[in-house]
């Protein structure tokens, strides 16, 4: 089944091999979800030493639940490649589905990604991100004690894990880890599986924009005291539930994986002219962003109150200046760019960097347009129709054009799967080294 699996379809998988391992294998809730959905633990093995797990920590990234079942699978046989999987050394403990809330409104996201010749219209008309705030993993920078990162921290406090992986996934672009220290032994067994598998490395990356870079794709967390090499809104990461198992000497790493991959993401040339660049994508975003706030706009006397809706929390969220905050975070990149005197000077840009921003102007509106689009398609006012239509052609042609530009390629999800789940395996054998 070459498609993402739903939460209840994980679930299913995660009751069955318990069945299958009786005693091996245990299944059990660690917590609530806001809404009182379940927050499942699958933990397989015996052994001393834990790695904690966490799948589908944003909704909109479902490969993680695919890569939990692998791993569970390969502990559970006992034949693993390395002692990381030995069930007599280390314990793996999955959680199925951090955020059950958001992947509820992102369902049809695996079906909309299913079959012959996938397309990002069809992902963005079932995917759902939550604001920062609601994001579980996120929520304890912006002040926000959501019942699901108190699970997590509960967890992280009663195993103590030595290494925690975090399973997220990209629209577009190359592969890369983030790390909260740095593991050495890491990079050469990654490196070998992305390109085993045909998939990029993401050289330079929004998400790590300012972080230490030790090898092609890999980012280490600075030091506490380096905040200002940290990306815009993460000044307070040492909050996040990724560094909490620092308390008992663990590392957290975050395994991202393409679903489309572009061979920009690892072209390190010189951007032939990265300011005009970055000028561009800062005015893309900024006007995507806005015919998108003018159908929303046109629409809110009819829509349910951003109090009562978390799809319309997104909408103002976004809205309300999150595009200039994105274009705006891009100009001391641009600043630099132009002050690079001859070819090999590092302050230029690589196509490679300048893709990774690509990405993002491109996929802010789009995530925006997605969600409006749902709404309005569930809005019973007869300007909804109407206003559907026009939103759903931006959509489409932004979406096309983001695959043509990018000359984007599908990434088939069992390979998506089969890196991820290498990388946590390299990960913990890494971080098992100094346990020894």
């Amino acid at each position: 089944m070459d498609r993402y699996p739903t939460v209840e379809e994980v679930t299913d998988s995660a009751r069955r091999l318990v069945s299958r391992f009786p005693g091996a294998a245990r299944l059990r809730r660690i917590g609530m979800s806001r809404a009182g959905r379940p927050i499942l633990m699958l933990s397989v093995g015996d052994g001393p030493h834990h790695v904690l797990v966490v799948a589908r920590p944003h909704p909109d990234e479902p490969v993680g639940g695919a890569t939990a079942l692998a791993l569970a699978e390969l502990v559970a046989h006992g034949d693993g490649p390395s002692p990381a999987t030995d069930p007599a050394v280390v314990t793996w403990d999955i959680v199925l589905c951090l955020d059950p809330d958001g992947a509820a409104l992102s369902q049809g996201i695996e079906a909309a990604t299913a079959g012959p010749g996938p397309s990002l219209d069809a992902y963005f008309r079932a995917a759902y991100r939550p604001v920062a705030a609601e994001q579980p993993e996120w929520a304890p920078l912006e002040g926000r004690q959501l019942p699901e990162s108190e699970a997590l921290f509960r967890v992280i406090d009663e195993l103590r894990p030595f290494l925690q992986c975090s399973l997220h996934g990209i629209e577009a672009g190359g592969s890369w880890v983030q790390s909260t220290r740095d593991l050495p032994g890491l990079a050469a067994p990654f490196a070998a599986s992305a390109a085993a598998l045909g998939i990029p490395l993401q050289r330079g990356t929004f998400d790590a924009l300012y972080w230490e870079n030790p090898a092609p794709g890999v980012y280490v967390l600075p030091p506490p005291d380096s905040t200002d090499r940290l990306a815009a809104g993460s000044e307070k990461i040492g909050l996040s539930t990724w560094c909490a198992p620092q308390r008992y000497g663990g590392a957290t790493t975050i395994i991202e994986v393409p679903m489309w991959a572009t061979g920009l993401a690892d072209d390190l040339s010189a951007h032939p002219d990265a300011v005009r660049a970055l000028r561009d994508l800062a005015g893309l975003v900024r006007d995507s962003g806005q015919q998108v706030t003018a159908v929303l706009d046109k629409a809110r006397a009819f829509l349910p109150s951003p109090e009562d809706d978390p799809s319309c929390r997104v909408l103002e969220w976004m809205a309300d200046g999150l595009y200039d905050l994105v274009a705006e975070s891009w100009q001391p990149l641009a600043r630099q760019a132009a002050e690079a005197t001859h070819p090999g000077d590092p302050r230029r840009l690589t196509a490679a960097q300048v893709c990774a921003l690509d990405v993002v102007a491109r996929r802010q509106p789009l995530r925006a347009a997605g969600l409006l689009s749902r709404l309005l398609k569930a809005a019973g006012d007869p300007a909804a129709p109407a206003l559907r239509r026009d939103l759903d052609e931006l959509r489409t042609a932004w979406s096309t054009d983001f695959e043509h530009s990018l000359s984007l390629r599908w990434i088939p999800v069992h390979h998506q799967t089969q890196l991820q789940t290498r990388t946590a395996v390299a990960a913990a054998e890494t971080a098992l080294t100094s346990l020894r």
